[in-house]
């Protein structure tokens, strides 16, 4: 165990840094300890084996993008962290560019591999028909390549993409997975990102009849750089798409839920969004939980389709606010990778957004990470 290896690093924070102990971060961290002395003793040999990645597994706010991070920190061989929406948004545009090869994916892998020995990727999380096509060849053309893959999910290798329409397709890249990777899950019980710490309110319930609480964040943040404030002359290009702001200075954006997450705007777009910007502001988020469930979705809609043998399939109910969820999930999870912090002002208390309905699950990550942002040790980059 060297002196930055993850094992040690854990030691460090539990010993010296008032992290709480956790056995499931032990254990998580001495498998990717493992991983992480294989990797160098195989960098001083002659000889290049086979390594095994770490797949890290587990509920939200359970430390397995802290321990990934370390252990892609301290690397000694060439390595490449990214968001996977990072990473499919490369794929999509680097299969495209060669396209005019005879086998786009193998000359994609090829040259990832000859570019870096391991792959870190967080928050694997496939719901999109496209991206499940992609992976299920892709990481199989990774593995022969020999890099080796570490990542971070809220669900097990088996259950990605569990209800996903020609899930089939899928299975290769689920069945490399567990080949090639050992499956740790974390579930201590506790969730650390609700740990005390310093409280730094970026969320807020609207009160009728009284000005908006960002009015003030604006003007703090901002220091007297605003562009302007009236809302029809503002606007910022995200996609070659003009979105209406509420404020806007150099880097500090203000915009209202309906132009942000009920326009169609992609991952990509809250991307270049996290580029652009130092601090988000939203305001007008409503109730995001709708009692109207409609279960009469158009064929066609990959999210959760059950695939049926003769090709008919029953499609489980979607709210007609469930998009703009999906965007405000994508939205908070950039926000949280690239520690932009998100002020938001909504019609109802964090808890009460999105309590049940279809996107429920991948909801908890984004109500951890929201709640983490009420913390003064969540910063700006």
């Amino acid at each position: 165990m060297t002196a930055a290896s993850p094992l040690a690093l854990y030691r460090e924070a539990v010993e010296r840094q008032g992290f709480v102990p956790d056995e499931a971060q032990r254990a998580a961290a001495a498998r990717l300890d493992a991983c992480h002395r294989a990797l160098h003793e195989n960098a001083a040999s002659d000889e290049c084996q086979a390594v095994s990645g770490v797949y890290l597994w587990g509920p939200v706010g359970r430390g397995k993008t802290w321990l990934m991070d370390g252990f892609h920190r301290h690397l000694k061989v060439p390595a490449r962290r990214l968001h996977f929406h990072h990473f499919m948004r490369w794929v999509h545009q680097r299969q495209f560019q060669l396209s005019g090869t005879a086998d786009p994916l193998a000359a994609l892998a090829q040259e990832l591999a000859s570019e870096v020995r391991v792959l870190c990727l967080d928050e694997l999380f496939v719901t999109d028909i496209a991206d499940a096509m992609l992976l299920g060849r892709l990481l199989g053309a990774l593995f022969d390549e020999g890099l080796v893959l570490v990542c971070t999910s809220n669900q097990a290798p088996d259950r990605l993409y569990a209800d996903g329409f020609n899930r089939d397709r899928f299975l290769p890249a689920v069945a490399a997975m567990t080949r090639h990777m050992a499956v740790v899950e974390l579930d201590g019980g506790q969730d650390h990102r609700l740990h005390p710490g310093k409280p730094c309110q970026r969320y807020w319930v609207t009160e009728p009849d009284r000005p908006s609480a960002l009015v003030a964040v604006f003007d703090r943040l901002s220091v007297g750089e605003a562009k302007g404030s009236e809302p029809s002359l503002d606007f910022i290009e995200l996609g070659h798409r003009r979105i209406a702001v509420e404020r806007c200075c150099e880097r500090v954006v203000w915009c209202r839920y309906t132009e942000l997450c009920e326009q169609p705007l992609a991952a990509l777009d809250f991307i270049a969004l996290a580029d652009e910007f130092d601090h988000v502001l939203l305001s007008g988020v409503p109730r995001l939980s709708d009692a109207s469930a409609s279960t009469s979705i158009a064929r066609g809609t990959e999210d959760g389709a059950e695939r049926i043998e003769a090709g008919e399939r029953e499609l489980p109910p979607l709210s007609r606010r469930d998009d703009g969820v999906r965007r405000f999930i994508a939205l908070v999870d950039e926000c949280y990778d690239r520690r932009v912090p998100l002020y938001v002002e909504a019609e109802v208390p964090m808890e009460e957004l999105y309590p049940h309905g279809y996107l429920a699950f991948p909801f908890r990550r984004a109500l951890s990470r929201l709640q983490e942002m009420q913390l003064a040790r969540f910063g700006t980059r």
